[in-house]
């Protein structure tokens, strides 16, 4: 499935009349698809103008929730979407995996592990999940804080 493909299903809805910035792009759960949405990311939200701090955390954020699709679940591909929005960037990861309770801060992060969603964590205006309905896995969702570029 093409990067930005129409037909990938829509993570989040949005009421009628609403406008939004929105790309949707599925990868393989592979290692290597993280540098794929790392780059996918780059270049829409550089045409999108979004730049500064809000790039910066918006790639390392999907980063980060790309990694923990392919690491924790046994997810064939996983579906990244973002929505920018009334000041606002929203990033949601869909996996076909089916973490019990789904992700959770680890306090105890040691190494180089661990640490991904105390990242998000930091950066988010404010991140969670839910279970993506019909038995099809997880959504990990984060907000940037609003008010850092107009663009959206």
């Amino acid at each position: 499935m093409a990067p930005g493909s129409a037909l990938i299903p829509r993570l989040m809805d949005l009421s009628p009349g609403t406008e939004a910035l929105r790309y949707c792009f599925a990868l393989p759960a592979h290692p290597e698809s993280v540098a794929g949405a790392r780059r996918l990311t780059r270049t829409r939200l550089a045409e999108w103008r979004l730049t500064g701090d809000a790039y910066d955390a918006a790639v390392l954020i999907v980063s980060e929730l790309v990694t923990n699709a392919v690491v924790h679940t046994a997810s064939a591909r996983v579906v990244c979407e973002l929505r920018c929005r009334e000041g606002r960037l929203r990033i949601a990861v869909q996996d076909q995996g089916h973490l019990p309770g789904g992700p959770r801060l680890s306090l105890t992060a040691d190494g180089e592990h661990g640490r991904g969603l105390l990242l998000v964590d930091s950066m988010a205006l404010a991140w969670g999940s839910h279970d993506a309905g019909d038995d099809s896995g997880r959504i990990v969702w984060a907000e940037l804080p609003d008010g850092t570029e107009p663009a959206c």
